[in-house]
């Protein structure tokens, strides 16, 4: 019976799994590194310790978090910087895409081919910052009210949501939408 091997089952599996948990994981050095930075390598600073913690709940390999905060904190790390590009998605939803790069030109641009396949415009700085608060962490939580989703506005959301999740330098997408939590990490 051809194409019924149990080890090519497992091995298709183990690939899937492996590749999420990549990317989970290199979203988090990211973070780290950028973070590392800021707090100057500082593994008791507050910010960095909560982004350590959260590695860890996504069973982060110690060593793959320490050479992240060692690259951060040291002068050849690289010049990663944070980024938050903002639009609007199906039925007026805010969104807001915080990226961290080393290129920020080039992630601009990646962001802006994304959204003009799928029918939607890179907003200016402040155009859906409104609709969310920033916390001192750096997160974005969404004003009440939400705004309701339904129908094809809904199917359209979660894909747009689902692409930009799978952009690699894309740390969190935040929505003002009602029923959908952030992603990310």
């Amino acid at each position: 019976m051809a194409g019924h091997s149990k080890w090519a089952q497992i091995k298709r599996a183990k690939a899937v799994t492996d590749a999420a948990r990549s990317r989970v994981f290199s979203r988090f050095a990211r973070e780290l590194a950028l973070e590392s930075k800021k707090v100057g390598g500082n593994i008791s600073s507050p910010t960095l310790a909560a982004i350590i913690m959260r590695a860890k709940a996504a069973n982060m390999p110690r060593d793959n978090i320490d050479r992240a905060v060692t690259k951060g904190a040291s002068k050849d790390g690289g010049e990663l910087e944070q980024v938050a590009y903002e639009f609007y998605g199906p039925g007026g939803i805010a969104i807001i895409a915080v990226a961290v790069t080393d290129s920020k030109n080039r992630t601009t641009q990646e962001i802006k081919h994304i959204l003009s396949k799928n029918g939607y415009e890179l907003g200016t700085p402040g155009s859906a910052a409104w609709a969310f608060t920033k916390t001192p962490d750096g997160r974005y939580l969404s004003n009440d009210p939400k705004m309701p989703v339904a129908g094809d506005d809904e199917t359209r959301l979660g894909e747009i949501l689902s692409i930009l999740d799978e952009q690699d330098d894309v740390q969190e997408v935040f929505t003002n939408a009602e029923g959908y939590e952030n992603t990310g990490d």
